[in-house]
């Protein structure tokens, strides 16, 4: 079992002083991997299905990453998720090539449709096409890190007889991971991605959704060249050695806890004792 933290550049974290501090301290205790979420803007007042209130301090995450790779050396940087319908594609290329080449290849790009009408009408682009728009910017991305011509005809991006560089570190470019329990994005992530990612299950919760996952893989096919899916699974409550075990029974190969946001003492603490748990077993 494989362990990350969730929240590294968020809340208390998105103190450049305290996200140092952490992602350090991470590294050196043994965490596989750092992961930070994405809203570009929250909606005010706070409003369903809103992840928290508008005030609530969200870094970049390519930016946020960026900084924690410059202060690291080894440390997997995952993005959970990047809502890639509300980017342009060629641009978030780019952006996540740069960020693999200056990490030095440590970039897992999570990535989702998003859920919140409020931000999709912030950005000017409409809510129900995010699906499609969501699928599409897989291809893009994939053509741009690894064609050596790169042309693309889409229904939202179309181009050709142009070069995106530096292609990213990691062959074939960062491993995606696709976050979301609903049948479009377990079908996105059996069809288009190394791994499937589910954010604040319980164990039950889990064997339901892995289930209907493992159920798509048998009826649509998954390509050989994606490999065995990878399971990221962040947990809805705190960790014990019984809880570990269950995810680990259904086949979970990374757990990504949430970080604690209203101390810093509370956080760095909690992240030692984690890691005395688990990563010394």
């Amino acid at each position: 079992m494989k362990f990350g933290l969730f929240g590294v550049c968020s809340g208390i974290c998105a103190d450049p002083a305290v996200g140092r501090r952490l992602a350090r301290l991470a590294e050196d205790l043994g965490y596989e991997s750092l992961w930070t979420g994405e809203h570009v803007v929250l909606p005010e007042p706070r409003q369903a299905p809103s992840p928290a209130e508008p005030e609530f301090p969200m870094l970049h995450p390519s930016t946020g990453l960026a900084f924690l790779a410059a202060v690291t050396e080894h440390v997997l940087l995952g993005t959970g998720i990047v809502l890639i319908a509300q980017r342009n594609p060629v641009v978030l290329a780019k952006e996540m090539a740069s960020l693999d080449v200056l990490s030095g290849g440590r970039l897992v790009l999570g990535v989702g449709a998003g859920y919140l009408h409020q931000e999709f009408r912030a950005l000017g682009i409409p809510f129900d096409e995010r699906g499609a728009r969501t699928d599409e910017a897989i291809d893009v991305l994939r053509a741009l890190w690894n064609e050596p011509h790169p042309r693309f005809r889409g229904q939202f991006t179309s181009f050709n007889n142009i070069q995106s560089q530096p292609r990213p570190v990691q062959p074939g470019g960062p491993p995606i991971v696709v976050g979301g329990t609903s049948r479009a994005a377990l079908r996105r992530a059996v069809q288009k991605a190394q791994g499937w990612y589910g954010f604040a299950l319980d164990v039950e919760q889990t064997r339901t959704v892995l289930e209907r996952l493992h159920a798509l893989e048998r009826d649509i096919g998954r390509p050989d060249a994606l490999g065995a899916l990878e399971i990221s699974v962040s947990p809805r409550a705190a960790l014990d050695e019984a809880t570990v075990d269950a995810y680990r029974e259904l086949g979970v190969h990374r757990l990504i806890p949430l970080l604690p946001q209203d101390d810093e003492t509370r956080l760095l603490r909690y992240v030692e004792n984690l890691a005395r748990r688990f990563l010394e077993r």
